[in-house]
């Protein structure tokens, strides 16, 4: 599904749920699915929207992402990091996908494959409980990634 495709799917669960895609909506859109694979802030959203629609405000973007993660549109993760991330729920998933977080480098990975559906029916099955969504996130350090090392042998990336 191309990015007009997308935004027309959003646009249909926003007036859905009483709300206008507006231009701001729109661009801000855009970025996040120019950028999937980046997990952005709320502060790098803003300035990638600001290189397309300088007049825009902070405080615009930050309330389009809270009004998209309130839809579950977006999901808003904090990595250990103190930074809130913005990822896209993907097409087509019951649930968010999974992530690998370097605690060495930073290096992010997602897990698109469910490995949680036997617990989820186990959940179900001794406590009475259906679950609609789950997060995992595997916090660790990748075997090239050496603390001593200036930079990551695994994404390139400098070690902080």
């Amino acid at each position: 599904m191309d990015i007009v495709e997308q935004i027309d799917k959003i646009n249909r669960q926003l007036t859905v749920n009483g709300y206008k895609l507006t231009p701001q909506r729109e661009i801000t859109l855009k970025v996040l699915l120019e950028n999937e694979s980046d997990h952005l802030s709320a502060e790098d959203v803003f300035m990638l929207v600001r290189q397309k629609f300088p007049e825009i405000g902070l405080a615009t973007v930050y309330r389009t992402l809270e009004l998209l993660a309130e839809l579950h549109i977006v999901q808003k993760m904090n990595f250990g990091d103190g930074v809130a991330r913005f990822d896209l729920r993907q097409e087509g998933h019951d649930h968010m996908h999974h992530h690998l977080v370097c605690k060495v480098c930073g290096a992010l990975e997602e897990i698109q494959d469910d490995w949680l559906l036997e617990l989820e029916q186990r959940v179900a099955n001794e406590y009475g409980f259906k679950v609609t969504d789950h997060r995992l996130d595997f916090m660790g350090v990748y075997q090239t990634c050496k603390h001593d090392s200036k930079t990551c042998k695994r994404t390139g990336k400098a070690v902080s």
